[in-house]
Formats: structure tokens, sequence, C-alpha cells
């Protein structure tokens, strides 16, 4: 068992990786997960249920779980912190909508609660019939970015304490093709953010892995003048 500081991940094979919480173990979504022949490796994550790339992680709830974390107001804690860590966090809702009445929430709260995390925290909410449903659509988002997108797979746990580097890491990562880790290389190779976005072409295309067709993204993304639409 791995704890997030010693994962580093680097992906060997042909083969589909996926993080896994601790506190999955006794779920059986990780059983039908190593049915699609995924390496499955648990770690104690403090953000998310299940990692698929380094942009995107996973909250599993089943419909009970969901109200409870509605009623003691640990939803929005959780969904900040997808938010802060992963580019694309995603909340699954695992069993049947019906349960939703069996707790002592009005319809219109929980209502309120969907739409809040659609909305304001813009994360997209997928909802699934059984852990086996589950264990099938984690499986084929963390193929489509580790083999569709050629994403790697990474932790990025959220600690609003980091200070400024961590800070440094997101803004740069928020540029198209830039993972966490080449977020990086860029800032270990130019220093500061002003001299990353700042680099020219040919500057770009002396960092590891960044070619001369990411190079040239890049910098169109950086010179070209912003258009109103």
């Amino acid at each position: 068992m791995q704890s997030e500081r010693s994962v580093q991940t680097t992906l060997k094979g042909g083969g589909i990786t996926i993080l896994a919480d601790t506190r999955e173990a006794g779920s059986r979504v990780l059983g039908f997960l190593q049915e699609h022949d995924a390496d499955v490796r648990q770690v104690q994550l403090k953000v998310g249920d299940y990692i698929c790339s380094d942009r995107v992680a996973v909250e599993r709830k089943t419909t009970q779980d969901f109200l409870q974390s509605i009623f003691d107001q640990r939803i929005f804690t959780q969904m900040a912190e997808l938010k802060e860590s992963y580019k694309r966090p995603i909340l699954i809702i695992e069993g049947d909508i019906e349960h939703f009445s069996e707790r002592n929430i009005s319809p219109n709260s929980i209502r309120g609660v969907l739409a809040s995390i659609a909305i304001d925290y813009q994360i997209p909410l997928l909802w699934t019939a059984s852990q086996k449903e589950t264990a099938g659509l984690i499986y084929w988002i963390a193929k489509r970015e580790q083999k569709g997108e050629k994403r790697e797979l990474q932790v990025r746990a959220s600690k609003r304490a980091n200070g400024i580097s961590r800070q440094q890491e997101f803004l740069v990562a928020g540029l198209p093709h830039v993972s966490n880790i080449l977020a990086r290389r860029l800032l270990g190779h130019f220093k500061t953010p002003r001299k990353v976005f700042s680099a020219s072409e040919p500057k770009l295309k002396k960092v590891e892995k960044i070619g001369k067709e990411k190079a040239r993204r890049l910098s169109e993304v950086l010179d070209t003048p912003y258009k109103k639409s």
C-alpha cells in the first residue's frame, strides 16, 4: 500500500493504471476494475476516490453517502478540494435515485446541491446503477485519458497552505497540453511563470518533453491577440 508522497507515476506497458483510495477497499468496484484488466493500485488519497490521470479524479458516492454528505455539509468541502486539485474532476453518484427520499432532506435542498455542484463548482455529475457500472465508467475514463489523450497519472493533493510554488504550478498547468508534471519541468527550466509565458518557441523546445509541435502550439496561444467573442 502506498501513500500519496510515495506515488511516482510513470506508465509502462500497454495497460491502464488506476489509483484507488484505500477506503474503497471494501467495495466491489476494485474487483470489477480488475476484470477490465486494469492495474489497480491502492493509495491513501487525500482528494478523490479514484485517479485516472494527472487531471481527472473521481469522487464516488452511493446515494446514501451523498445524502449524508449533504446533511453534514461535507459535500461542499469535498467538491472545493476536487476542483482546486484537478482540472477535470468528476462526481459519480451510484445507486437508485429513489433512495433520495429515504432521508429527512427536502427534494429542493437536494436539487440545490446538485445545481451548485454542476454550476458553481463546474463538476460533471455522472449517475450509475451499480458498482459494476461504476467500475466500467471509471475504466473507460482512465482509458480515454491514458491512451486517447496520452495523459500521465499523478496524484494532486490540494493543500490551501501549500504556498506560492503550488500556485505557480497551477498557473502554468493552465496552458493547453501542459500537465502538472510538464508545468514543473517548465518552471524548473525557466524559474518563474513570467519567464515561461515570455519564452520564445526555440527556448520552449529546449525543455524536456516539449517537442516542435507542442512548442508551436504554446507560442500560438501566448502570442495570438485576444479577440472577444
